[in-house]
Protein backbone atom coordinates (compact mmCIF):
# COMPACT_ATOMS: atom_id res chain seq x y z
CA UNK A 1 0.00 0.00 0.00
CA UNK A 2 1.74 3.54 -1.09
CA UNK A 3 2.11 6.06 1.80
CA UNK A 4 -0.56 8.15 -0.21
CA UNK A 5 -3.26 5.97 0.15
CA UNK A 6 -2.44 5.39 3.87
CA UNK A 7 -2.41 9.07 4.14
CA UNK A 8 -5.66 9.04 2.35
CA UNK A 9 -7.25 6.17 4.25
CA UNK A 10 -6.27 7.86 7.49
CA UNK A 11 -8.01 10.78 6.86
CA UNK A 12 -11.54 9.35 5.75
CA UNK A 13 -11.13 7.96 9.23
CA UNK A 14 -11.47 11.04 11.05
CA UNK A 15 -13.75 12.53 9.31
CA UNK A 16 -15.94 14.73 9.84
CA UNK A 17 -17.48 16.18 7.01
CA UNK A 18 -21.01 15.27 7.14
CA UNK A 19 -23.79 14.84 9.80
CA UNK A 20 -23.03 11.04 9.27
CA UNK A 21 -20.06 11.42 11.55
CA UNK A 22 -22.18 11.80 14.14
CA UNK A 23 -24.32 8.67 13.69
CA UNK A 24 -21.90 6.05 12.45
CA UNK A 25 -19.88 3.54 15.03
CA UNK A 26 -16.88 4.01 11.88
CA UNK A 27 -15.71 4.72 8.33
CA UNK A 28 -15.84 2.26 6.64
CA UNK A 29 -12.81 3.26 4.24
CA UNK A 30 -12.69 0.38 1.88
CA UNK A 31 -10.87 -3.28 1.52
CA UNK A 32 -9.12 -5.00 -0.67
CA UNK A 33 -5.96 -4.54 -3.40
CA UNK A 34 -5.00 -1.85 -3.58
CA UNK A 35 -3.17 -1.89 -6.67
CA UNK A 36 -6.23 -3.93 -8.46
CA UNK A 37 -7.72 -3.92 -12.14
CA UNK A 38 -11.11 -4.62 -11.19
CA UNK A 39 -12.82 -1.82 -8.79
CA UNK A 40 -16.52 -1.88 -7.40
CA UNK A 41 -18.41 1.23 -6.09
CA UNK A 42 -21.46 0.27 -3.81
CA UNK A 43 -23.66 2.90 -2.15
CA UNK A 44 -23.20 2.85 1.52
CA UNK A 45 -22.24 0.81 4.66
CA UNK A 46 -25.40 -1.32 6.24
CA UNK A 47 -25.08 -1.89 10.04
CA UNK A 48 -22.79 -4.99 9.44
CA UNK A 49 -20.03 -3.46 7.60
CA UNK A 50 -20.51 -0.20 10.20
CA UNK A 51 -19.53 -2.94 12.73
CA UNK A 52 -16.88 -4.51 11.01
CA UNK A 53 -15.41 -1.69 9.09
CA UNK A 54 -15.56 -3.47 5.70
CA UNK A 55 -17.70 -3.39 3.10
CA UNK A 56 -19.94 -5.90 2.29
CA UNK A 57 -19.74 -8.01 4.75
CA UNK A 58 -23.53 -9.20 5.27
CA UNK A 59 -25.77 -10.81 3.09
CA UNK A 60 -25.42 -8.50 -0.01
CA UNK A 61 -21.50 -9.31 0.80
CA UNK A 62 -21.95 -13.04 0.36
CA UNK A 63 -23.41 -12.64 -2.77
CA UNK A 64 -20.58 -10.67 -3.77
CA UNK A 65 -17.96 -12.93 -3.19
CA UNK A 66 -20.01 -15.73 -4.73
CA UNK A 67 -20.36 -13.71 -8.07
CA UNK A 68 -16.70 -13.05 -7.91
CA UNK A 69 -15.99 -17.00 -7.30
CA UNK A 70 -17.89 -17.68 -10.27
CA UNK A 71 -15.85 -15.53 -12.71
CA UNK A 72 -12.65 -17.41 -10.78
CA UNK A 73 -11.82 -14.15 -8.68
CA UNK A 74 -11.71 -13.41 -4.87
CA UNK A 75 -12.35 -10.89 -2.64
CA UNK A 76 -8.58 -10.53 -2.18
CA UNK A 77 -8.15 -10.02 -6.04
CA UNK A 78 -10.41 -6.34 -6.24
CA UNK A 79 -10.87 -3.39 -4.58
CA UNK A 80 -14.51 -2.63 -2.86
CA UNK A 81 -15.55 0.55 -2.02
CA UNK A 82 -18.63 2.91 -1.41
CA UNK A 83 -19.97 5.83 -2.64
CA UNK A 84 -20.49 7.01 1.65
CA UNK A 85 -18.29 5.68 4.34
CA UNK A 86 -20.75 6.25 6.82
CA UNK A 87 -23.79 4.28 7.61
CA UNK A 88 -26.71 6.37 6.87
CA UNK A 89 -29.25 5.96 9.97
CA UNK A 90 -31.55 2.89 9.65
CA UNK A 91 -30.06 2.44 6.25
CA UNK A 92 -31.79 5.59 4.47
CA UNK A 93 -30.77 6.35 0.63
CA UNK A 94 -27.85 8.53 0.50
CA UNK A 95 -28.46 12.27 0.48
CA UNK A 96 -26.52 14.45 -1.93
CA UNK A 97 -24.70 16.71 0.56
CA UNK A 98 -24.14 13.47 2.13
CA UNK A 99 -22.58 12.55 -1.86
CA UNK A 100 -21.08 15.64 -1.67
CA UNK A 101 -18.97 15.68 1.09
CA UNK A 102 -17.71 12.33 0.59
CA UNK A 103 -17.26 11.41 -2.91
CA UNK A 104 -13.33 13.02 -2.85
CA UNK A 105 -12.21 10.47 -0.85
CA UNK A 106 -13.88 8.17 -4.07
CA UNK A 107 -12.40 9.95 -6.66
CA UNK A 108 -8.66 10.09 -4.66
CA UNK A 109 -9.38 6.03 -4.29
CA UNK A 110 -9.89 5.71 -7.92
CA UNK A 111 -6.89 7.70 -8.96
CA UNK A 112 -4.22 6.16 -6.59
CA UNK A 113 -5.93 2.46 -7.27
CA UNK A 114 -5.79 2.93 -10.51
CA UNK A 115 -8.17 -0.03 -11.84
CA UNK A 116 -8.71 -0.93 -15.36
CA UNK A 117 -11.90 -1.47 -14.92
CA UNK A 118 -14.42 0.06 -12.14
CA UNK A 119 -18.51 -1.87 -11.40
CA UNK A 120 -20.84 0.12 -10.00
CA UNK A 121 -23.37 -1.86 -7.97
CA UNK A 122 -26.66 0.24 -7.87
CA UNK A 123 -27.95 3.47 -8.58
CA UNK A 124 -26.44 5.53 -6.88
CA UNK A 125 -22.64 4.69 -7.59
CA UNK A 126 -23.70 4.42 -11.42
CA UNK A 127 -25.54 8.05 -11.32
CA UNK A 128 -22.74 9.23 -9.68
CA UNK A 129 -19.70 8.12 -11.87
CA UNK A 130 -21.51 8.00 -15.02
CA UNK A 131 -23.24 11.19 -14.45
CA UNK A 132 -26.59 10.55 -15.65
CA UNK A 133 -30.05 9.75 -14.10
CA UNK A 134 -30.90 7.00 -16.15
CA UNK A 135 -31.54 4.01 -14.28
CA UNK A 136 -29.48 1.28 -13.59
CA UNK A 137 -32.14 -1.43 -15.26
CA UNK A 138 -31.26 0.79 -18.29
CA UNK A 139 -27.26 0.89 -17.68
CA UNK A 140 -26.65 -2.43 -16.72
CA UNK A 141 -24.81 -5.28 -18.54
CA UNK A 142 -22.69 -2.83 -21.31
CA UNK A 143 -19.06 -1.33 -20.51
CA UNK A 144 -18.80 2.22 -20.91
CA UNK A 145 -15.68 3.65 -21.93
CA UNK A 146 -14.66 6.04 -19.31
CA UNK A 147 -12.26 8.57 -17.20
CA UNK A 148 -8.50 8.47 -18.03
CA UNK A 149 -8.38 5.04 -20.57
CA UNK A 150 -10.43 3.05 -17.95
CA UNK A 151 -13.56 0.97 -18.38
CA UNK A 152 -17.06 1.01 -16.99
CA UNK A 153 -19.91 -1.81 -15.90
CA UNK A 154 -22.60 -0.98 -14.06
CA UNK A 155 -24.84 -3.75 -12.53
CA UNK A 156 -27.70 -4.42 -9.73
CA UNK A 157 -26.85 -4.19 -5.96
CA UNK A 158 -26.20 -7.74 -4.44
CA UNK A 159 -28.87 -5.92 -1.59
CA UNK A 160 -31.60 -6.05 -4.67
CA UNK A 161 -30.71 -9.09 -5.87
CA UNK A 162 -31.26 -10.67 -2.38
CA UNK A 163 -34.90 -10.24 -3.11
CA UNK A 164 -35.39 -11.45 -6.80
CA UNK A 165 -33.24 -15.07 -8.68
CA UNK A 166 -34.14 -13.24 -11.73
CA UNK A 167 -31.62 -10.36 -10.88
CA UNK A 168 -29.04 -12.76 -9.66
CA UNK A 169 -29.27 -13.94 -13.33
CA UNK A 170 -28.94 -10.61 -14.94
CA UNK A 171 -25.75 -10.05 -12.45
CA UNK A 172 -24.01 -13.25 -13.68
CA UNK A 173 -24.44 -12.19 -17.21
CA UNK A 174 -23.00 -8.91 -15.64
CA UNK A 175 -20.30 -10.67 -13.97
CA UNK A 176 -19.55 -13.10 -17.04
CA UNK A 177 -18.89 -9.36 -18.50
CA UNK A 178 -16.53 -7.80 -16.29
CA UNK A 179 -14.42 -11.13 -16.96
CA UNK A 180 -14.23 -11.18 -20.60
CA UNK A 181 -13.40 -7.13 -20.29
CA UNK A 182 -10.67 -7.86 -17.97
CA UNK A 183 -9.29 -10.60 -20.31
CA UNK A 184 -9.05 -8.26 -23.24
CA UNK A 185 -5.50 -6.35 -24.10
CA UNK A 186 -5.35 -3.23 -21.89
CA UNK A 187 -6.60 -0.12 -23.61
CA UNK A 188 -3.40 2.62 -24.41
CA UNK A 189 -1.89 4.62 -21.56
CA UNK A 190 -3.55 7.64 -20.88
CA UNK A 191 -1.83 11.01 -21.16
CA UNK A 192 1.99 11.37 -19.22
CA UNK A 193 0.52 14.67 -17.73
CA UNK A 194 1.22 14.33 -13.44
CA UNK A 195 -2.11 13.01 -11.79
CA UNK A 196 -1.60 16.15 -9.54
CA UNK A 197 -1.60 18.28 -12.60
CA UNK A 198 -4.26 16.26 -14.36
CA UNK A 199 -7.41 18.62 -15.16
CA UNK A 200 -9.57 15.78 -15.27
CA UNK A 201 -8.74 14.41 -12.08
CA UNK A 202 -10.26 17.49 -10.71
CA UNK A 203 -13.66 17.12 -12.81
CA UNK A 204 -14.25 13.30 -12.13
CA UNK A 205 -17.14 13.91 -10.14
CA UNK A 206 -18.04 17.86 -10.46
Amino acid sequence: MSEAFTLLRDEALVCTRCRLANTRTQVVFGVGDPNADLMFVGEAPGFNEDRQGEPFVGAAGQLLTRLLGEIGMAREDVYIANVLKCRPPNNRDPQQDEIDSCKDYLRRQIVLIDPRVVVTLGNFATKLLLRTETGITRLRGKVYPWWRGKQLIATFHPAAALRSADLVTEMQRDFALIRTTLEQPPAPPPSTVPVKEDPEQMSLFA
